[in-house]
Parts: structure tokens; sequence; C-alpha cells
């Protein structure tokens, strides 16, 4: 088992690669799209403004579309939630991977009411809303740590969402494509839980 771990230049990768050591998963940070070839597993994080996934081009996309199609599981986080959908108004000029369709807009308080900040920084909890492979040992209302301005819509990919002046998809998964708009590598036991059950779903 071999994770692509994708660096395209949007945010430091090492709390991530220090999780999966921690869990004992075999990875590598392929410097282009020809060594997605032999991954097991694909992870494409991320922080920071949606235009910074313009480094994903045609030939990262089709590597992974690729590695998609061969069944090999992919996990979005954060910034790389966002990405798999078709945009975000962030950057309107970029399209996302478009494996999950709607678009990802700025976090805004539905109601007008109270004291409301962005990014949405720190700890939320988790609405479970379906069955998901992911989520396996996850309860209702688990606490994960969020850093993000921008969210992705709840459609019927999302498989919990979470409520900062509105709410949100914050993870997704269709067949063996998922994503979660927190860190999972800086949210514990829980994030922990969350990883060890793609690396059971890579097999």
């Amino acid at each position: 088992m071999s994770i692509a771990l994708i660096d395209y230049g949007a945010g430091n990768l090492t709390s991530v690669r220090k999780a999966l050591t921690h869990l004992g998963a075999s990875f590598e940070t392929p410097s282009s799209p020809a060594g997605l070839a032999s991954s097991t597993g694909v992870i494409v994080p991320g922080v920071g403004n949606f235009a910074a996934t313009a480094a994903l081009g045609d030939e990262w996309r089709s590597a992974i579309a690729d590695a998609v199609g061969r069944g090999r599981p992919l996990l979005g986080i954060c910034l790389g939630l966002q990405w798999l959908f078709n945009g975000s108004t962030e950057a309107p000029a970029l399209t996302g991977f478009g494996t999950m369709t709607g678009t990802c807009t700025r976090i805004s308080n539905a109601d007008g009411a109270g004291h409301f900040k962005v990014p949405h920084v720190g700890w939320n909890s988790l609405h479970v809303t379906r069955p998901s492979w992911l989520l396996e040992d996850i309860g209702e209302g688990d606490q994960v740590y969020f850093t993000h301005s921008y969210a992705a819509p709840v459609t019927v990919d999302c498989v919990a969402s979470t409520t900062y002046g509105v709410e949100f998809a914050s993870v997704v998964e269709r067949d063996s494509i998922c994503g979660v708009q927190f860190h999972p590598e800086k949210s514990g036991d829980v994030g922990l839980q969350i990883l060890r059950n793609f690396l059971r779903r890579i097999g």
C-alpha cells in the first residue's frame, strides 16, 4: 500500500505526513503525475485560496482521474474537499475536479444575528447525515478541527454536516471518493479514526 500525497504548493504537508506515519501508512509525494501510476490511494490536502488549485493542471487531473478509475480511493482535505466540487466563488474562473456537484461559497451568517467571525477556526461538531465507510466508528456530535472561510453545499454526497452561521458539508463521499472540510491530522483521535477508515478502504 502506497498513498500518493499530492503537493501542489497549497500548504504544509508535515502534519499529514506525521499522522500517516503514526498510523503506519506507506506514502510518497510524487514529483510528477506519472508517480500516481503505482499508488494505491490518493490524498489531496490544502489550505488557503481556491486559486491555488490552478496548480492541479490537466496532467494532474488526468492522473488522479485515472487512479480513481482503477478503483483507488481519493481523499480531499480542507481545500482538497472544495476542489472535488465544480468550483468556488473564491476563484470563479477556475473549475474544480467536478466529482461532486455544486459550488463552494463563503461562509455567512444565515440569520444575521450575533457575533460571527470568518474564517471559521476551531473545534466544531459533526452531524452524521447518512451511513458512510469514511465515518465508521465516528459518533454523532464528535468534534473536529476546522480552519476555512469557504465551504461546500449540503448535497446528496454529504455524509456529515456542520453548522457555523450556515449548515455546510463537512464530509462528502461518493463511492471511493471522499473529502473532509476539517483537518483530520489535527483532530485528535476522531481525525485519526477517519484516516484509519480511509486506509482500511485502500486495503
